[in-house]
């Protein structure tokens, strides 16, 4: 029952929005990238869960990618080993969440790299891949991240600027 209120009150105060976050949620999980990416260093991720509903999509959790794979991060950028992938499997099967979309930090730009475009997190058609610039320092805008669906075939859809904020709501 409160699931189907807050998602009545969510779709009635930010009806366009394709992907929604807590603001408590979403302040930890910067909060946990700046720590993982010690100081402005190196590069962090996590893998954003949730669920989808009437095309939409709702982040509810997270698991940082050195949490599964502890030497992801040790080369400054983000290199997650494959095999760390059942265990993602498992916390979402366990938390009855998906993997809804992926998000990592780089330390100048929001762009993707031509790393990120060959090797997405996750390489199913439609998934969505944050990037957050400037190592998380604050503040992080929303218009500032890079959004990007990934198409199959190793080619993306950028979500340009001016529709960000229409794209990604933060807060209820």
């Amino acid at each position: 029952m409160n699931f189907s209120i807050l998602a009545i009150i969510r779709d009635l105060l930010a009806p366009q929005h394709e992907v929604s976050c807590s603001w408590l949620l979403w302040q930890k999980l910067l909060k946990d990238l700046r720590m993982r990416g010690r100081g402005r260093s190196r590069e962090s991720g996590a893998f954003l869960l949730g669920y989808r509903y009437a095309g939409r999509i709702r982040i509810v959790d997270f698991v940082l990618y050195d949490d599964l794979d502890p030497n992801c991060l040790e080369t400054g950028i983000v290199r997650f080993d494959g095999r760390y992938f059942g265990a993602l499997w498992k916390i979402c099967k366990d938390r009855k969440l998906s993997v809804v979309a992926d998000i990592h930090v780089h330390p100048g730009s929001s762009q993707q790299s031509e790393s990120d475009r060959q090797n997405p997190m996750i390489s199913s058609a439609g998934h969505i891949a944050f990037i957050i610039p400037r190592f998380v320092n604050p503040p992080v805008r929303i218009s500032q991240l890079g959004i990007y669906r990934y198409q199959g075939g190793k080619r993306w859809l950028s979500v340009p600027e001016h529709q960000r904020l229409s794209f990604l709501h933060i807060g209820l």
